[in-house]
């Protein structure tokens, strides 16, 4: 589960996120829906430990994400897939990592067939491309078998067969019990993958509900964003 306090990030004067309460929790895929510069992103930051919080907490499973021992076990997070040091291959970025965190060769080989980079994993990771690169950040984010996931933007640069990958994957971690929280820019997306919704806009929280009944409100999700979130959005099912 992660839980949001009156979570608050500052830059000066600027109010990046501004005291926003939510809960994420386990057997869901919860979409994080705002358009861009809402906030989405520093919040991912804050949960993993990336950013202090000016104001306010974030718990990971009742801790603050930097207190939680062998956090790779507990929580993967797929934020910036390119960080990865190019000259290495797939399987040795993997394996530096498991190694890092006392996980044996074994699991390495079981998170590259899950992603399906099995083919590749001998290539460096320089000349992944960027759906490629996805892959390898899930894989990375799996190592652990966390009982919590936290994707920004998962299906960028996925073709459709690997944006059902991603779908379906994340629907089932969630109904084996685990914590999804999945931020992304597509609403369709995240009409197709969510169970539950949080919604921001200008750093403050707009709703937490569900798909459901955020598109009972209008009887079209993507018109009910737009009315929500005060007109960002286009009707290509993207945020503008």
């Amino acid at each position: 589960m992660i839980e949001a306090q009156n979570l608050t990030k500052r830059y000066g004067r600027t109010a990046a996120v501004d005291r926003i309460s939510f809960t994420v929790r386990p057997g869901l895929v919860t979409g994080f829906l705002g358009p861009n510069g809402a906030g989405k992103s520093t919040t991912m930051r804050m949960i993993m430990g990336l950013d202090r919080p000016t104001a306010g907490t974030v718990r990971v499973n009742g801790q603050p994400y930097g207190q939680i021992k062998r956090p790779l076990h507990q929580v993967g997070a797929v934020l910036e897939v390119r960080a990865v040091h190019g000259g290495r291959s797939a399987y040795h970025h993997l394996l530096c990592l498991a190694q890092s965190n006392g996980i044996g060769k074994r699991r390495v080989h079981e998170v590259l067939g899950t992603v399906g980079l099995t083919d590749v994993a001998g290539q460096r990771a320089k000349a992944f491309s960027l759906g490629m690169s996805q892959r390898l950040g899930v894989a990375a984010a799996l190592l652990g078998d966390p009982g919590v996931l936290v994707c920004d933007e998962p299906v960028n640069g996925l073709d459709p067969e690997g944006i059902r990958w991603i779908r379906n994957l994340l629907k089932h971690l969630a109904a084996q019990g685990r914590t999804v929280l999945v931020s992304s820019h597509l609403i369709s997306e995240i009409a197709h993958t969510a169970d539950a919704l949080i919604v921001i806009g200008q750093g403050r929280l707009l709703a937490q509900t569900t798909v459901a009944q955020l598109s009972a409100r209008t009887g079209s999700l993507e018109e009910a964003f737009f009315q929500l979130t005060g007109g960002y959005t286009d009707y290509s099912g993207s945020l503008s």
